[in-house]
């Protein structure tokens, strides 16, 4: 059973991080409270987590995490491993890669990790672009 609820995750949020990235947080869970087939909360004792699932062929899969101290942690490797098709990978990636300027290859990217949004996000733009590119690939994932 999990710990943590939006409310608590949201309330933490907003203690541990500056005001604009508990407000990107929000936008992120209110987006996930629509497109997501599944919500999920941690467990933990530090921070809250919480995970964005969606249904496909491949089953029930994870998208991204986000933590209460406001990382975010996107499942590219994941999602390579479960051989999603080709088409929504590259679209997903390169939308990525042009949005927060970085490389999400195999190389330059092999392990998924947790990284600060306060470093991912410099403008809402940047936020609004990556939920328009989980809105896509959670779309083509349900084809």
């Amino acid at each position: 059973m999990s710990k943590w609820n939006k409310e608590q995750f949201v309330e933490d949020l907003r203690n541990k991080c500056s005001r604009e990235i508990a407000k990107i947080g929000e936008k992120i869970i209110e987006f996930s409270e629509e497109h997501a087939s599944e919500m999920s909360w941690g467990r933990g004792d530090d921070h809250g987590t919480f995970t964005f699932r969606c249904n496909s062929d491949f089953g029930i899969l994870p998208l991204f995490h986000m933590t209460s101290d406001g990382q975010l942690n996107m499942q590219v490797n994941f999602l390579r491993e479960k051989e999603i098709p080709k088409m929504v990978l590259r679209d997903m990636l390169v939308k990525m890669e042009a949005n927060f300027l970085r490389d999400y290859d195999a190389e330059s990217y092999p392990v998924d990790s947790y990284e600060e949004m306060e470093y991912m996000f410099h403008t809402y733009g940047q936020v609004d672009k990556f939920l328009s590119t989980m809105e896509g690939v959670v779309y083509r994932l349900r084809q």
